[in-house]
């Protein structure tokens, strides 16, 4: 069951409220794949979404982009209900859903971040342009403008969908698994880039699997398995009977928490 009423963080006292999740189900047929998901995260925060497969992340994800309507309860963006509000929200996917053999390039990818902004009779401007190479400036990936993405590696193609999501100039970022399939090198510097763009005041949400990282990347944590069984700093949420409880089974990462937490707790 869930360890505490995720609505009413205390971290979020003094903070503007990007994203409200209020009492969210939704079912795929008879199966909930979210029940009674309540959650709020603030504006210039960098939160991870964690569970087990088949918990509810890329579901959640959609839901709170407009793609999935809620059985019952509502999502709202600064405010404003999901279907309102999709120029404020940008995402990123899973590598595995995008076609790499696509003919297209690194700035072609880009600027299809500019064209949500763009009525259909009119071509992109100088002013979009700019902003696509500021974007692939800003993910390291200038160099590579020309560069037919199937020619990419995999953590340049990470980075390319990510600078296709800041060109788009939303206030808020989904990334699904940005971190998956990429090396320990790549996986930094995505990761820098993460932080740079949430000290520009973006609102982060990112679904991640690696419980050994979580600790150190994010700012909160979401903790899913169809429900909501906690919400808040990793310290709070990274518990490890809590952990075994969501994953059913004591896994060694959780051993490595718990031994983790001790030793910080005798410091």
């Amino acid at each position: 069951m869930p360890i505490n009423d995720p609505s009413k963080s205390g971290h979020l006292l003094q903070k503007e409220v990007a994203i409200e999740i209020e009492h969210i189900t939704v079912s795929y047929g008879p199966v909930p794949a979210l029940l009674d998901v309540s959650c709020t995260i603030a504006k210039g925060e960098l939160t991870g979404i964690i569970g087990p497969n088949g918990s509810g992340k890329s579901t959640l994800m959609k839901t709170i982009l407009g793609f999935v309507k809620p059985d019952i309860g509502r999502v709202q963006i600064f405010g404003l209900g999901a279907d309102k509000a999709k120029g404020k929200v940008a995402y990123v996917p899973q590598r595995g859903a995008v076609d790499w053999d696509f003919p297209i390039t690194v700035r072609e990818v880009t600027l299809m971040g500019r064209y949500g902004g763009v009525p259909w009779w009119k071509n992109l401007s100088s002013s979009d342009y700019a902003a696509a190479d500021e974007a692939l400036e800003k993910v390291r990936m200038a160099d590579f403008r020309d560069r037919q993405i199937g020619q990419l590696s995999g953590g340049q193609q990470q980075r390319v969908f990510m600078a296709r999501a800041l060109a788009q100039g939303a206030d808020i970022l989904l990334l699904d698994e940005p971190f998956a399939g990429v090396d320990a090198a790549t996986e930094r510097a995505i990761l820098e880039i993460l932080e740079q763009t949430k000290q520009e005041g973006k609102t982060l949400v990112v679904v991640h699997h690696d419980l050994a990282t979580a600790a150190e990347y994010f700012d909160t944590l979401l903790l899913l398995k169809q429900r909501c069984f906690a919400f808040g700093p990793p310290r709070q949420v990274l518990q490890p009977d809590l952990l075994c409880e969501v994953y059913e089974g004591e896994l060694r990462v959780f051993a490595d928490l718990l031994f983790s937490e001790r030793k910080s707790s005798n410091v």
